[in-house]
């Protein structure tokens, strides 16, 4: 049984960059959602005991599964995107991975560059990402809907939800601002460093 994971702030936390009432609806409708579909799509599934990622791994790149890869990476997304964001975060990181900011990408001000451009320029719904590629190096990378790093071999080291219910309700179709305050004040770069 796949369960959500409580939240790690409070819903008015994230104001005014992100509303109590953008995460009424993203964590308790859609987020909610995505668990619902995932349980029921698991019922006399063979993978049903399996963890999340294995869930992921196993459907991934699967046509007849797709219904259960889509919701099953959304809950992972999902999951990852609330630790990527904390109250009075962003801005500059420190730790190892300002250091690997620094070496692998050209410093914060290329990192959020290459950020807000992944975001943008994801076409539709999707995701922007920091992850460690194969090689070891960190990159910035998007991806498609529920597409995760996951189904490609890449360890997630950060994540921004762009899908239009992340950010609708307080920003209308202006992502560009949405992005601009996730980068400067939600950011958790702890999260970030705990996972390279």
């Amino acid at each position: 049984m796949i369960t959500i994971p409580e939240l790690p702030f409070t819903k008015d936390a994230l104001e005014p960059y992100i509303s109590s009432k953008t995460l009424d609806f993203h964590y308790g409708k859609h987020h909610n959602a995505y668990v619902a579909n995932t349980n029921k799509l698991l019922e006399n599934h063979v993978l049903r005991d399996k963890t999340l990622e294995e869930i992921i791994e196993s459907t991934a790149g699967d046509s007849s599964q797709v219904g259960l890869f889509n919701n099953a990476a959304q809950v992972w997304n999902h999951t990852f995107y609330w630790n990527s964001i904390k109250p009075k975060g962003g801005g500059k990181p420190t730790g190892k991975v300002a250091d690997r900011i620094n070496d692998d990408l050209g410093g914060y001000d290329k990192f959020v560059e290459a950020f807000q451009t992944a975001g943008a320029g994801q076409f539709g719904s999707g995701w922007a990402w920091l992850v460690e590629n194969k090689d070891g190096k960190l990159e910035v990378t998007k991806t498609a809907n529920a597409d995760t790093p996951l189904a490609h071999g890449l360890k997630p080291v950060l994540t921004m939800d762009v899908w239009e219910h992340a950010y609708y309700l307080d920003y209308q179709n202006r992502r560009p601002d949405y992005m601009k305050g996730f980068i400067e004040n939600l950011i958790n770069w702890d999260f970030a460093n705990s996972n390279i």
